[in-house]
């Protein structure tokens, strides 16, 4: 499907802060788990349609990869062909916030 991904500045926020959280106690650790991310999040521009709905708002175009104990939550726009990466949501956190 090739549709180009694009991250939200909250997404960005949001692994930043986990990567410098792991990082904290171990480095390699944090490289590795961000690169992890980033490798199954770019996945979605191959098959925007992987993921889930989100639960919570069951709408179509919102949709979640679990990469436990996370939430990998994006929109699919096949109008322009593009997928926003919302956010990386922790499952202990309750409601993905996609704004």
């Amino acid at each position: 499907m090739d549709y180009k991904v694009v991250w939200t500045n909250s997404a960005r926020a949001d692994l930043k802060q986990l990567v410098e959280y792991i990082s904290e106690d171990n480095p390699a650790a944090a490289e590795s788990f961000g690169l992890a991310i980033i490798e199954k999040i770019e996945s979605v521009g191959d098959f925007p349609r992987i993921g889930r709905i989100v639960p919570e708002e069951n709408k179509e175009f919102l949709r979640e990869l679990p990469y436990s104990p996370y939430r990998l939550i994006y929109e699919v726009h096949d109008d322009s062909r593009v997928v926003f990466i919302v956010r990386i949501w922790h499952s202990y956190r309750g409601s993905p916030e996609a704004d």
